[in-house]
């Protein structure tokens, strides 16, 4: 059992390592696309006077800050649907503690009553005369007190 458990964790950070190469690999790939991008862009600007330079740079600029929006935009979008499914976690959870604590209290209220009905019961079934020991005379008046 030990050593399945521990083939388990092994087999899952096996996966987890491998997602992460994958997902480095694709950065490496768009970082690439996006150098290669911006050095073709320099080499047709070169011949080019500096107000065209200056007016490609801004456009590729813009570029690169609207998808690198989006792209924030798609995190900002995934936190919050994480955050809404925990929230709806937590009060399943809340929901379940609070059910929890009102069985106990109903359980400890139901033993209690039970209890107070065995009280009742044994009071009800003696009636008339009480026997008691001699000796035990002195502690039944200061009871009884």
């Amino acid at each position: 059992p030990f050593l399945r458990l521990l083939e388990a964790q092994l087999q899952d950070q096996r996966r987890e390592y491998e997602e992460e190469v994958e997902a480095l690999k694709k950065q490496v790939d768009a970082m690439q696309e996006e150098l290669e991008k911006q050095q073709q862009a320099f080499l047709q600007t070169m011949p080019l006077p500096p107000e065209v330079q200056v007016e490609i740079g801004i456009q590729q600029e813009i570029t690169r800050l609207t998808n690198e929006n989006l792209d924030l935009k798609e995190l900002l979008e995934k936190l919050e649907k994480n955050e809404r499914k925990l929230k709806r976690q937590l009060k399943i959870y809340m929901k379940a503690q609070d059910l929890e604590a009102s069985q106990a209290l109903m359980g400890r209220n139901q033993r209690e009553s039970k209890m107070q009905a065995a009280v009742q019961r044994k009071e009800k079934d003696f009636q008339g005369m009480l026997e008691y020991y001699k000796e035990d005379e002195p502690l039944l008046i200061q009871n009884l007190i």
